[in-house]
């Protein structure tokens, strides 16, 4: 289900003592963030002023902090994003949890947990059986978030009670 604002990282620490911030960004890297004008933290929208790449982190800088204590207020915080702000094409964990799952056009049951493993994602589906999908294009063959459905390919291995 797609969701109105995405959780898209935590402020960790300050950085400097003009009101800078280190995020520990909750999407695949800290490219994600470096794009957005916007940000929401506790319920209060803030202006994206700077964000910019340190190793796995982000550090951002908002309109209005401007001080260290300032930024040490936020420390510990969420970093929302708004949907309508991010590309289209992203689909965010927290989304696909209760999506019904397809196969052949029949419901196999929801996404009710995404595994992150080395190689890639995998999509644990719990219905009649227990599936583990993994999220690639040759098995996730649809994702509609506005239907909050999911079309998979299932073959021999994925349900969990096979032999």
């Amino acid at each position: 289900m797609k969701m109105e604002f995405l959780e898209a990282g935590e402020i960790v620490s300050t950085h400097g003592v003009c009101g800078e911030m280190k995020v520990l960004p909750w999407a695949d890297g800290p490219d994600f963030l470096v794009d957005f004008k916007r940000v929401r933290i506790s319920g209060t929208e803030y202006k994206v002023l700077s964000c910019r790449i340190q190793k796995t982190c982000n550090l951002l800088k908002l309109q209005g902090i401007d001080t260290m204590d300032a930024a040490q207020a936020l420390r510990g915080k969420m970093v929302e994003v708004w949907r309508e702000d991010a590309p289209k094409d992203l689909i965010f964990v927290a989304e696909l949890i209760g999506v019904e799952v397809f196969s052949k056009g029949q419901s196999i049951g929801k996404v009710t947990d995404v595994l992150d493993y080395p190689g890639n994602k995998v999509y644990v589906v719990e219905g009649e059986h227990t599936y583990m999908i993994p999220a690639v294009k040759a098995y996730v063959l649809s994702t509609d978030l506005d239907a909050n459905t999911m079309e998979v390919e299932l073959i021999e291995g994925m349900r969990t009670d096979e032999n």
